[in-house]
């Protein structure tokens, strides 16, 4: 298994040197660890490479020296993500991995960038864990967390009305954490969490686990999943009818989805997002310019955005100490200057590695209203930094003083 990913990473390796740049002393070397393949390949996949490869580009020749791009399938296996992060770190001489859905990998890759002094940034990974017990001063947590999506959701729909939950959720790291999150905000709000089922990556058939959350008479069918499992679900509720009384609340649902679930079939749903292509200028124009290499067109999803946001803020920290041979010190220079970028506008890192930035309420559009195409959502919220994410002294991070 080692051996068809290894192979895989290299066939997948890809080496972007923008125009100036003269091949002296060592270059920057960047590897895009998502799946490729499977449950999670459009929300991440080649879409994460296009944006880390435009985020060089847009960089320029500002290091002296060329950045690299590589990319690998770590095909949801925890051992095949750790076997190739740990070959990229070790061997092949990688400074930075980003992206990593799949929370359990993501942990791993954690662990690994803190014993090598390199660096990880989440994108993908939804796990909070990775700015709570689990925080290390080698890594980043960009885009979003299951602590935010969880307790957004939570609140919004309780203050709605939607008081009892039951949930079905990917029996992972990262579905169980979002549940617990979610089922936080819905108890702080009142409300009461009537039971949960739990379902494995990659489930094509939803129906017991329907079944089971309508005959609980909930309010509210909690989906800590994402990917295809969100999408599947989501169908299948609407061809079951669940609906009217009961509401579907996808916690974790993108852009790059709505396609495969329709927007007939998605009226009501809400979600909580860091980024929406059509938000404004910036957005629209980043769009554009990704859409036109996607190999399917699609637009970027928030994840895409944030490995973009991500990698360019690496870049500066590189560029401020001219060096990206210290892994803690790199990570503690994104922590000390500010962030800014076309796509998230200003922000910071916080010391527990937590990126903060708004997260945007974003619902379904009528039929009658969308243009078509990629017109799925409007922006009908934004969450403040202060609010949108888990406060500093809660999350156990041993980063945190005092």
């Amino acid at each position: 298994m080692m051996k068809t990913a290894v192979g895989l990473a290299a066939l997948l390796a890809v080496s972007v040197m923008p125009g100036l740049v003269q091949a002296q002393g060592k270059p920057v070397r960047i590897g895009v660890l998502n799946d490729m393949s499977g449950i999670y390949a459009d929300d991440q996949g080649p879409g994460s490479v296009i944006a880390a490869k435009m985020a060089v580009e847009d960089f320029g020749n500002r290091l002296g020296v060329p950045v690299e791009v590589i990319a690998a399938d770590h095909q949801n296996k925890t051992d095949v993500g750790a076997a190739i992060a740990r070959r990229w770190y070790e061997q092949d001489s990688v400074d930075l991995i980003v992206d990593v859905p799949n929370s359990a990998i993501a942990l791993a890759v954690a662990g690994m960038a803190r014993d090598q002094n390199r660096v990880f940034i989440a994108s993908g990974a939804g796990t909070s864990e990775l700015t709570g017990k689990s925080c290390t001063p080698n890594s980043v947590h960009w885009t979003y967390d299951t602590w935010a999506q969880g307790h957004s959701m939570g609140q919004i729909l309780a203050a709605q009305g939607g008081k009892r939950w039951y949930f079905i959720t990917a029996d992972y790291a990262f579905g169980k954490d979002l549940e617990k999150n979610a089922a936080e905000a819905v108890t702080a709000a009142g409300g009461t969490v009537l039971g949960s089922a739990r379902h494995p990556l990659g489930t094509s058939d939803f129906s017991s686990f329907l079944l089971q959350a309508q005959a609980s008479g909930a309010d509210v069918i909690g989906l800590a999943n994402a990917g295809a499992d969100t999408v599947n679900a989501l169908k299948q509720a609407a061809e079951f009818g669940i609906g009217g009384q009961q509401r579907v609340a996808a916690l974790i649902l993108n852009i790059v989805g709505m396609p495969g679930v329709g927007l007939a079939a998605s009226q009501g749903v809400s979600v909580v997002s860091a980024y929406y292509w059509d938000r404004n200028d910036n957005s629209r124009e980043f769009a554009k310019r990704f859409s036109a290499r996607h190999p399917r067109g699609n637009v970027p999803n928030d994840m895409q955005a944030g490995v973009y946001s991500a990698v360019l803020h690496y870049l500066k920290a590189v560029e401020s100490l001219k060096s990206a041979a210290d892994g803690r010190a790199v990570v503690a220079a994104m922590k000390a200057m500010p962030t800014d970028d076309p796509l998230f506008g200003p922000g910071s890192v916080r010391a527990d590695g937590r990126k903060l930035h708004p997260l945007y309420l974003l619902t379904t559009k009528p039929v009658k209203d969308s243009r078509g195409g990629w017109d799925f959502f409007t922006v009908t919220g934004t969450i403040p930094p202060e609010q949108a994410w888990r406060p500093l002294a809660d999350g156990g991070c041993p980063l945190v003083k005092g």
